[in-house]
């Protein structure tokens, strides 16, 4: 995430649970507090279930089925965020989205430290987008308006996306129904990395 914003927020992927044909948001906050542990801020997954099988494998189900997703934003999340950074760009209608695509090697790629990401422009809507070849799912990895006003990174390996921008934006994010927590370009990422619930022990 650049340091150059007014302002960041990190926004909680969702776990699921199952409810007949449907899938329901759960928030991170109720599972912490059927767990006994602190929700914060810098909370991380595994700290707040109590251990490294919630990643992806075991669920807790009288609350939850499927943990959030790891380096994919779910599209009705994406959506929600794009529909709110609208309103904070001049260029709603000319964005730039970066994915991981190893098989194109002939398009243009945004270079980043840990990897090359294919790109392409689009209007901010493609931001609910799937950019992976079906049945995967997978969002963009980074997204950001022609004006530069904002910028949104999922890295990889988290069960959260990032967003940097103008102060107003963050605080719209803040106060709409997605779960999301202010944030700064030095804070500590990683699900080993919450510092109020002690990390569970790896087997």
């Amino acid at each position: 995430m650049p340091p150059v914003f007014q302002a960041y927020a990190r926004v909680l992927h969702p776990a699921v649970r199952y409810a007949g044909d449907d899938d329901v948001d759960v928030r991170w906050d109720e599972v912490a507090a059927y767990n006994g542990t602190t929700a914060h801020r810098l909370m991380q997954w595994p700290a707040i279930t109590g251990s490294w099988e919630y990643v992806g494998e075991e669920d807790q189900p009288d609350v939850w089925n499927d943990s959030p997703a790891e380096g994919h934003l779910p599209a009705h999340v994406a959506a929600a965020l794009g529909a709110l950074l609208a309103g904070w760009t001049t260029t709603p209608q000319e964005c730039w989205f970066g994915w991981c695509d190893d098989a194109a090697t002939d398009r243009p790629h945004l270079t980043l430290p840990t990897c090359d990401l294919l790109v392409r422009s689009g209007p901010i809507t493609l931001a609910a987008a799937n950019f992976a070849p079906e049945p995967q799912e997978q969002s963009a990895a980074v997204w950001w308006p022609a004006d530069r006003a904002w910028f949104v990174a999922t890295d990889p390996t988290l069960m959260s996306t990032y967003v940097g921008g103008p102060a107003g934006a963050v605080d719209a994010l803040l106060g709409s129904p997605l779960e999301v927590h202010p944030a700064a370009p030095d804070d500590p990422v990683g699900h080993d990395t919450d510092p109020l619930n002690p990390p569970p022990t790896r087997f």
